[in-house]
């Protein structure tokens, strides 16, 4: 999916996040190592890590629930710890549960956020609706939530995170648990809310989605970053492409490493031939699922005395 223009220009801006030797420890368990990040206004970024990297306790400083240990953590210019009020009126964070009312209609979930972020009862009405127009609940805006399918409940989630539109929004984990279609679904409204200018913070478990949705990625390893650049620089790390010869059951007899050209694809071919090689040609290139397990294959720190969502990823 290729980045939106408005969002490659973002990258001239202020950053929005600007994370420098962060560091958070729980007990003798060191979480965060000296991790530094920048976030570039209007992006979507993208943060993975295998069970227990980290993830989830950055997302808690970045928002303000977590004070970290040393290190220095700013969004929009303003610093987690000593301007923790100017911070959070300008962010949003949807985690990994959906924080809806079952026993509410979508419609009253949104005004009561609407109204407890000080906006009047008409304005929450009509703010209720746009919103529920906006991630696709008009038709069941008048059902009980405990009605809904988790893609919808999903949604309805989001929508909260939008009652006053956030310019920083932390989705911790967002699409876990939705079927394909729904998580697709949710994609499409991420890109959205990305090119209208706001800046989009996500962890997930799904290398997938990261790959569609993130204009840069940043790999968390024990306590530490491993890697950050775009999909196709974190892919070029690994090598580039291959083709590949397979037998009937699908096991692997040659590689030839190709530039991906077709005078390279036919040399590669034409190499099989002159050896009489037989079986299934493919053409192999490197995934985000190579970069994830070349850069995460040693075991990580484990989170067990961080009590704040259980990752996933």
């Amino acid at each position: 999916m290729p980045v939106s223009s408005d969002r490659k220009g973002a990258e001239a801006a202020t950053p929005a996040i600007d994370v420098q030797g962060l560091r958070k420890s729980f007990g003798a368990n060191t979480v965060l190592d000296g991790v530094d990040l920048t976030v570039a206004a209007g992006s979507i970024f993208a943060l993975l890590g295998p069970n227990g990297a980290g993830k989830t306790t950055a997302v808690g400083i970045l928002t303000t629930l977590v004070s970290p240990d040393a290190g220095t953590a700013r969004v929009l210019g303003f610093d987690v710890r000593t301007q923790v009020a100017e911070v959070t009126r300008r962010i949003s964070l949807t985690g990994q549960s959906a924080a809806v009312d079952d026993a509410l209609t979508a419609t009253e979930n949104v005004v009561m956020f609407a109204r407890l972020s000080g906006l009047s009862r008409s304005a929450s009405r009509a703010r209720a609706a746009e919103l529920l127009a906006q991630f696709g609940l008009t038709d069941a805006a008048s059902r009980l939530v405990r009605t809904y399918s988790g893609g919808m409940r999903r949604r309805l989630d989001l929508a909260l995170s939008f009652v006053v539109t956030p310019q920083v929004l932390f989705l911790d984990e967002p699409t876990t648990g939705l079927d394909t279609r729904s998580r697709r679904d949710l994609w499409e409204i991420i890109r959205t809310l990305a090119d209208a200018g706001t800046t989009v913070f996500l962890t997930t478990q799904y290398l997938e989605e990261a790959d569609q949705l993130a204009d840069r990625i940043a790999v968390l390893h024990e306590g530490r970053i491993a890697a950050e650049g775009t999909a196709a620089e974190l892919k070029s790390r690994i090598g580039g492409d291959t083709v590949q010869l397979h037998d009937a059951h699908g096991e692997l007899l040659r590689e030839i490493p190709t530039d991906g050209t077709v005078r390279g694809l036919r040399e590669a071919v034409d190499t099989l031939d002159e050896a009489g090689a037989d079986g299934i040609v493919t053409l192999r290139r490197p995934s985000l699922d190579d970069v994830f397990l070349a850069l995460t294959s040693a075991p990580g720190p484990a989170e067990g005395s961080e009590h704040l969502v259980k990752e996933n990823a």
